[in-house]
């Protein structure tokens, strides 16, 4: 039937087509990830057309992003550009069939797109960057224009032997193998290559020793631990501590060449120093509980993690930095990693007396590359994104006025002191009890306030005293419990805390933006 070989003959063209693109494709995320492992890795296309997407993502996206995917958000993101990308290369495979030059032409575009996105990178290394999407948008290119002459009919295009059609089967598919071969090989040689670059980061942390802190944390009370199955614990393992950045490719830094530059308005001492002359002072360790702003009402961006490092007040002190409530002439600290990240702190916050640190150890061992190795910035009481500085490397003093950094620009608050919050671990939301004796737990927080109260609510029912662990510092959360007596039924638990300046946690639910969420964390649970 006419009709029907027609069809048949169109639907082998176009899937002809499409594999040539999907090859084309391949092809160039291939050779642009061994290009990315001779100039460095964070050049890659996908990473910096990632990078370039979140940039300029809304700060409400942002936040439904993380609220969604939490900290899988940046492995999604990934995945809708490789399908974005195959989209492309499938419609600009079936495009070259008939314009064959205008298909690897139109490959051409991708690469400009990905080369002025290394480019405009905050952390841009300069034109090299952009040689991976060149790199590989050039063999993307070559590559389809081959396929397509192998593919495309030259001749009638009645039938699909490879004869009568005018397309030559066996020189499209010996040449498809050939390409998906080459690329596999070039994208395998690639990741050997960037992971070889990278040995010299992960050689300098495991070689790291941690000396001794001059000023240890104090012992944590017994008392601050409860034993209430499936409460938080009181300090977070670092392999469950949580991530929120916007880094899609976790920055390894060689702690050997690693530098931190402090400058900038009121510095009268410009200095530079290594990790081993921080090392060279004397520390402290503390306990912080650290949160990030994009954490909901009951959310999981918080922990607790005992920090090792150099207090930053003195060593800013010793660049000449006065707080300005002592005669400063600048009110911001402005921290920089190495991926281009800036973020803003009040320098009166720094210097006021808290222990505000240049972080080098966590629980006892080296920073985690992923929590920022091998210095970090935190700053007890302020959400992260003012003040817990990953990868830091240079700090610059200046003022509120004269510089906004990477999320005020986005329109988030400039100041960020954590508020009072609470949440409730146990029992977990549509939860099914037995009646009788159930505990209820979780945890408070309100850094450098302490938590000085818990109360429970059940229903419509009146406040109830918690159960307080004891309160190791102001600066970290503090453990809760409540014995209820429950019914059969439906019931609501809502939970608020007291923070030690009197401040009951509000009831006012507001989102994420532009300063953290508030609200009191409930949940609903059937008493059988």
């Amino acid at each position: 039937m006419p009709g029907v070989s027609n069809f048949r003959t169109t639907f082998l063209r176009t899937a002809r087509g499409a594999l040539a693109g999907l090859l084309a494709g391949f092809g160039a995320l291939a050779a642009a990830e061994l290009a990315a492992g001779l100039v460095r890795p964070a050049a890659g296309p996908v990473t910096v057309v990632g990078g370039a997407v979140i940039d300029r993502t809304p700060a409400a996206v942002k936040d439904f992003a993380i609220r969604t995917f939490g900290e899988n958000d940046k492995i999604v993101l990934q995945v809708g550009i490789l399908l974005v990308l195959a989209l492309f290369a499938v419609v600009l495979g079936v495009l070259s069939l008939r314009y064959r030059r205008a298909g690897a032409a139109g490959v051409l575009v991708f690469g400009v797109v990905g080369a002025a996105a290394a480019l405009s990178r905050p952390d841009s290394g300069g034109a090299g960057d952009a040689l991976p999407s060149v790199v590989g948008a050039l063999a993307a290119a070559a590559v389809l224009y081959g396929l397509a002459g192998k593919a495309a009919p030259v001749g009638s295009t009645s039938g699909d032997t490879g004869t009568g059609s005018g397309w030559s089967r066996r020189g499209f598919l010996t040449m498809a193998a050939v390409t998906a071969v080459a690329a596999t090989g070039a994208g395998v040689a690639g990741r050997a290559l960037s992971g070889w670059r990278g040995r010299g980061a992960v050689a300098s942390r495991e070689g790291l020793v941690l000396p001794a802190p001059a000023s240890p944390a104090p012992a944590v009370p017994a008392g601050a631990r409860l034993k209430v199955p499936e409460i938080s614990a009181f300090t977070t393992p670092n392999r469950d501590f949580y991530r929120v950045d916007t880094a899609l490719v976790v920055p390894e830094v060689d702690a050997g060449t690693w530098r931190l530059r402090i400058r900038g308005k009121g510095v009268t001492r410009p200095r530079s120093y290594t990790l081993a002359q921080l090392l060279a002072r004397p520390l402290i360790e503390r306990d912080i509980t650290l949160t990030c702003v994009s954490n909901e009402v009951g959310g999981p961006y918080v922990g607790t993690a005992r920090w090792l490092g150099v207090p930053l007040a003195g060593l800013l002190a010793e660049c000449g930095v006065r707080p300005p409530s002592k005669g400063g002439r600048a009110d911001q600290l402005v921290a920089r990693s190495v991926d281009g990240m800036t973020l803003g702190s009040p320098v009166e916050d720094v210097m006021d007396g808290r222990d505000a640190m240049l972080a080098v150890g966590m629980n006892g061992e080296p920073l985690p590359f992923a929590h920022g190795y091998p210095v970090r910035m935190l700053v007890p009481g302020l959400y992260g994104y003012v003040s817990a500085c990953k990868w830091i490397t240079e700090i610059e003093l200046t003022t509120f006025d004269a510089y906004d950094p990477y999320w005020v620009k986005r329109k988030w608050a400039r100041r960020a002191p954590i508020k009072t919050q609470s949440r409730i671990d146990t029992p977990k939301p549509f939860a099914r009890p037995a009646a009788g004796t159930v505990v209820i737990a979780g945890v408070a927080w309100a850094q450098h306030r302490g938590i000085a109260r818990v109360e429970v609510r059940v229903d419509d029912g009146p406040w109830q005293d918690a159960d307080l662990a004891a309160q190791h510092t102001p600066d970290t959360w503090r453990q809760w419990s409540y014995r209820w007596q429950a019914a059969a039924g439906g019931h609501t638990l809502t939970v608020r805390a007291t923070d030690g300046t009197s401040a009951v946690q509000t009831e006012n639910r507001t989102r994420t933006i532009p300063d953290g969420a508030s609200g009191r964390h409930s949940v609903f649970v059937t008493v059988h």
